[in-house]
């Protein structure tokens, strides 16, 4: 049984979301709320496998919230809610510890099943907001980042065709052997390049991954 708890400032989007998901044999809404404080409340009181975060909230947004819950209670995992035109804060709520994003106009049947695969700790992301992830890694950069600058580059990595793929997928929350699969490549020829994209950023595993994202991105 996965315990979910909803945080949505929107009335109707909460209880629609509560309908539908108490209306699954596996998973129970424990609580909603309709601001970030609220939401992180609740959270820390019922302790839920997963919480679906809207981003825009009054009193304390979807952002800040997730910040005090990955540093109050780490374990919880937190789906965010969003739309298109809100994806400049998608790289801020994946490194603060969001595991991935749901889009709003998301069909039910596959809201359902974003919400098993992030209660088992798969991240989450549509594959149009991990294009656009993906187009920003590969845009050149504004400026350094802060991990850059203490490096002493002036520039950032260049990423060729495959690595800029493989970095598509991975933003994605796609495994080796799923990147492997889709691409038609070894998985060991997949690790060799996520070695390589983890090399030219200067860490070793997604999340690090993510929060320099977030550097470029903000630099």
């Amino acid at each position: 049984m996965y315990t979910i708890l909803i945080a949505d400032d929107q009335t109707l989007m909460r209880d629609g979301l509560e309908t539908i998901l108490q209306l699954e044999d596996d998973m129970d809404v424990v609580a909603t709320a309709e601001n970030g404080e609220e939401a992180c409340a609740l959270a820390l009181r019922h302790r839920p496998d997963l919480v679906l975060m809207d981003i825009r909230m009054p009193v304390m947004n979807g952002i800040e919230a997730v910040k005090k819950l990955r540093q109050e209670a780490p374990e919880i995992k937190v789906l965010m809610l969003t739309t298109f035109d809100e994806d400049d804060y998608i790289i801020e709520a994946l490194a603060n510890g969001a595991i991935g994003f749901l889009l709003k106009d998301i069909q039910s049947d596959k809201l359902l099943q974003a919400i098993r695969d992030a209660a088992r700790g798969e991240m989450m992301l549509p594959a149009g907001i991990a294009a656009k992830l993906a187009a920003r890694l590969a845009s050149p950069m504004p400026g350094k980042s802060a991990s850059m600058r203490a490096r002493g580059r002036t520039d950032g990595p260049k990423f060729t065709d495959r690595e800029q793929s493989i970095i598509a997928l991975m933003v994605e929350g796609r495994t080796n052997r799923e990147i492997a699969a889709q691409l038609f490549m070894s998985e060991g020829t997949v690790k060799n390049y996520v070695s390589t994209i983890y090399d030219k950023i200067g860490t070793n595993d997604r999340t690090q991954a993510v929060i320099w994202l977030k550097e470029m991105i903000q630099a």
